[in-house]
């Protein structure tokens, strides 16, 4: 597993890492440095002003003050409405403790230091989203190594903090390589401050298309460096974004819409395929891909963080015992707890053999969830898309013209196949439902037993290829079946209580991957998330959200590709709904 930085240390009140044999923050005031040399230097306030969208890159996140001072800047002087992303890395993360310790030496800034030091990496390693919801302020801070961090990220930064220890201590943070990176992710008239002047950042900076100029240092330092890429960036109009589908795929589009100032419509009609009155949020076992293994990873790190902070109400339980009974299911968990992709702590044994205790995942009430994040829903079938010259028309039963929208995103589970000819294939899910209170803890193992509000829930079958919605006898007595081969106590304390059965259609991709990206101009999707829609939706709604609006994503570039709905198409078959044709109806409500 990952772990925080090891090799720091204080003395005489300075954070020295030894690592690096370099200090986090000047003794001259590591606030006024902040300031002085990355703010300052990068132009800011004034470059933001008139902006609707501003990015800013940092290499070398270590105790945050720098994100701190620029919060405090943006809180001061924020254009109204206008959101602020910041992308920053950082190879060998602090103790949250040294980190709080830091911060205590600027009490003006602690209510920002607040939601970063609750959501303080504490060593997985990975893309980390911290909010600050009221500034319209989002951190992504790459637990990587420089070269992958810069390499996995899809976002163009209006400026740069050039940040990182010492050219002389810590090279790898200034090579040319890593400065061409930083040029290729700098949007027109970027800027990019450093408090070095050394050699090789120079040469690196002109040779990625940076004009330099060096200013009086800060403190003891002579010199510092500011540089710039010729251009100026420019805002896109904000669009109206239709969503199709409001299960949890379409409830975490309008939540991550709204988080950056668009108020999605939302159109829905029938019922939802997360519909159980309880829905199980919880890592997905190590398999044969690491890039799977990390989207799942971070999606789940993502949900329950979001759940936490705008949903805490529909949490029912926290905690998931996890049973590894099936064929290498021991060594599967034993890979997920050494993949450094989770917190220290946050599994291991749950004192039995062959059990592993999820300590952060959550059982759900699938309605809470929707309500806290849903607007208001628009009662309407779709059954069709058409291209029109400028946008998408979303057209009802009879060919009407339901609403017009410039980005339109399919996020109708098994129902958005026929909306844009997306391959996906029906899993039929049932469930058996009972009034009576789950003895122990919630469980998983391939199935579940989790509980709801009123009593417990537990399955499920999964029914590839089957889009029947209805329930059966057969299936009712699959699941307890079931149930009896991992939990024979509970399956005795059923016997005589009367049972409930619902079933439900979720849709599935051919690889089992999701399916979240662009289908064509303006038009967009969220699907294919089978069995794990409340894990996996959340962080893949935000990826989405940042394409329709142009904004850096969450996911790095190579998980992006594996969940880029253009591979479930021949290159041939893609859709492509061209202006005033319309798409084959849907075969049911949307």
């Amino acid at each position: 597993m990952g772990s925080p930085d090891p090799e720091a240390s204080w003395s005489a009140g300075q954070l020295r890492s030894a690592r690096f044999d370099d200090v986090y923050f000047s003794a001259d005031g590591g606030l006024g440095e902040a300031r002085a040399v990355f703010l300052a230097g990068c132009g800011l306030p004034g470059r933001w002003r008139g902006r609707r969208r501003f990015t800013v890159g940092e290499l070398g996140f270590g105790t945050g003050l720098n994100i701190l001072a620029l919060l405090q800047m943006w809180q001061q002087h924020r254009p109204p409405g206008a959101t602020l992303h910041i992308f920053s890395v950082e190879g060998f993360p602090l103790a949250r403790a040294d980190a709080a310790a830091a911060h205590a030496q600027w009490p003006e800034l602690a209510a920002l230091s607040a939601p970063l030091l609750a959501q303080w990496p504490a060593g997985a390693r990975g893309m980390h989203r911290i909010g600050w919801p009221g500034l319209g302020a989002t951190l992504d801070l790459a637990v990587l190594d420089v070269d992958a961090a810069l390499s996995g990220w899809t976002g163009r930064a209006d400026a740069w903090f050039l940040d990182g220890f010492s050219p002389a201590k810590n090279p790898s943070m200034w090579s040319a390589d890593v400065l061409a990176a930083v040029a290729r992710a700098s949007a027109p008239g970027a800027r990019a401050a450093t408090y070095s002047v050394a050699a090789a950042v120079r040469q690196g900076l002109e040779a990625g298309g940076f004009s330099l100029t060096r200013k009086p240092g800060f403190g003891h330092k002579r010199e510092r460096l500011e540089a710039s890429l010729p251009g100026a960036a420019t805002d896109l109009p904000a669009p109206r974004v239709a969503i199709i589908g409001a299960g949890i795929a379409g409830a975490s589009l309008a939540r991550a819409l709204a988080d950056l100032g668009v108020e999605a419509q939302v159109f829905a009609a029938g019922p939802m395929a997360s519909g159980n009155p309880a829905a199980l949020v919880s890592p997905r076992l190590a398999a044969g891909s690491t890039v799977g293994a990390a989207l799942h990873a971070q999606a789940f790190r993502r949900a329950v963080q979001r759940i936490r902070e705008t949903a805490p109400g529909a949490i029912i339980a926290s905690g998931v015992v996890r049973l590894l009974n099936g064929a290498g299911e021991a060594e599967r968990g034993a890979a997920t707890m050494e993949s450094g992709l989770f917190d220290p702590g946050s599994m291991g044994p749950a004192g039995q053999p062959d059990t592993l205790l999820f300590r952060d995942a959550l059982v759900v009430d699938p309605d809470a969830l929707r309500t806290a994040w849903l607007p208001p829903v628009q009662a309407a079938s779709i059954q069709s898309l058409r291209r029109l010259p400028s946008g998408w028309a979303l057209l009802g039963p009879a060919g009407e013209t339901v609403a017009q929208a410039d980005a339109v995103i399919l996020a109708a589970g098994y129902a958005s196949a026929a909306l844009a000819g997306i391959p996906l294939r029906p899993v039929r899910g049932q469930v058996g439902m009972a009034e009576m209170p789950l003895q122990g803890p919630p469980t998983s193992w391939g199935g579940y037993a989790i509980p709801t509000r009123t009593g417990l829930l537990f399955g499920a079958t999964h029914g590839r290829g089957d889009a029947d919605p209805e329930p059966r006898a057969e299936d009712e007595t699959r699941n307890l079946e079931g149930l009896r081969n991992v939990r024979p106590d509970l399956a005795a304390a059923l016997e005589g209580q009367p049972l409930r059965a619902a079933a439900g259609v979720r849709a599935a991709t051919g690889d089992h991957q999701p399916a979240a990206g662009q289908l064509d101009d303006g038009l967009y999707t969220l699907t294919g998330l089978g069995g794990r829609g409340f894990t996996l939706a959340p962080l893949l709604a935000e990826h989405v959200a940042a394409l329709v609006l142009s904004l850096p994503s969450p996911l790095p570039a190579r998980l992006a590709a594996l969940v880029d709905p253009a591979r479930l198409f021949p290159r041939a078959a893609r859709p492509a709904l061209r202006p005033e044709s319309p798409s084959r109806a849907a075969p049911g409500p949307a």
